[in-house]
């Protein structure tokens, strides 16, 4: 069964697209990493999925099939923003009382007792609280719906390097024991490497690839060889980027069997460099010890 699945789905905005023509499918209990530069698309995505917009053109089901933003699909899809929005007022405990009667499931016990493990007392006010502590409660808000698809856009943003160890734990944790399927859309390429097996990439409100992320390594290949030759490179293999220094260039190819011409040799490819590839502008990308041009 796939949690997501959109067909041609799309989103303007008077007369830009934000979103178009992206059509994906994504396995239930699938972990994605939802990634672009700013503008790509992503938070857009994100609000179609979870049915806080409509589409100007396609359509978006979760959850097996029911059309994003319907009342089944509301039950089973929890969402946590960026800005993490709690009553800043409110104490935890209060905060927890409030959302709870906002939502027909909601498990008391099993917010209460998350919060405790990570020594947030109930009587403190949201105000008092660090980033990383708040951005915890709202994890915990999402998980006391006992959802069946967790869309979390950007939570890391604000966090340090230990609170987003924690919070990608805790992410990671209820994503095992529950059968939790994930979309998580963030810049912090390494944490998402870490935890992710699927992969959705967007660039100027198009999508470029998705899929399983060992499925799509395989599928690309970083090739090394003189820069003299990284231009007619592209007339041989599907060359998605190239990175030119004095000497060597490191071409991404978006075939994993094809073999390197003569004088080219395949490197270790990681996620992060793929993902790279396809955000940098296509073309050369002539690279100085100080900064990078492209040609």
């Amino acid at each position: 069964m796939n949690i997501i699945e959109t067909q041609g789905l799309g989103k303007r905005y008077r007369g830009t697209w934000a979103l178009r023509d992206c059509t994906l499918a994504v396995p239930e209990g699938s972990v994605v990493a939802l990634v672009g530069h700013n503008g790509a698309g992503k938070s857009t995505l994100l609000n179609l999925l979870t049915g806080l917009i409509g589409p100007t053109e396609g359509a978006a089901s979760v959850l097996g099939g029911e059309p994003a933003g319907s009342s089944a699909a509301l039950d089973g899809v929890a969402y946590v923003a960026q800005e993490a929005p709690l009553y800043q007022g409110l104490t935890v405990g209060e905060t927890l009382r409030v959302i709870g009667c906002l939502n027909r499931r909601w498990d008391q016990q099993r917010a209460e007792a998350r919060l405790a493990e990570l020594g947030i007392p109930l009587n403190r006010r949201v105000r008092k609280m660090s980033g990383g502590q708040q951005a915890q409660v709202a994890l915990t808000l999402a998980l006391a719906r006992r959802p069946r698809l967790l869309v979390l856009d950007e939570p890391l943003a604000m966090l340090d390097p230990l609170a987003r160890f924690d919070f990608m734990d805790t992410v990671m944790t209820a994503a095992s024991r529950d059968g939790l399927s994930v979309v998580l859309s963030s810049h912090v390429l390494a944490d998402l490497e870490r935890v992710c097996d699927h992969l959705i990439l967007l660039s100027q409100g198009r999508l470029q690839v998705a899929g399983k992320v060992t499925d799509l390594l395989a599928g690309h290949q970083v090739l090394s060889g003189p820069v003299s030759e990284a231009t007619g490179l592209a007339s041989q293999l599907p060359v998605v980027h190239v990175t030119a220094g004095a000497d060597q260039a490191r071409t991404l190819v978006s075939s994993g069997t094809a073999e390197p011409p003569d004088g080219w040799r395949r490197e270790t490819l990681s996620l992060e460099e793929m993902v790279l590839g396809y955000l940098r502008e296509p073309g050369l990308s002539v690279r100085s010890q100080e900064q990078e041009v492209t040609a």
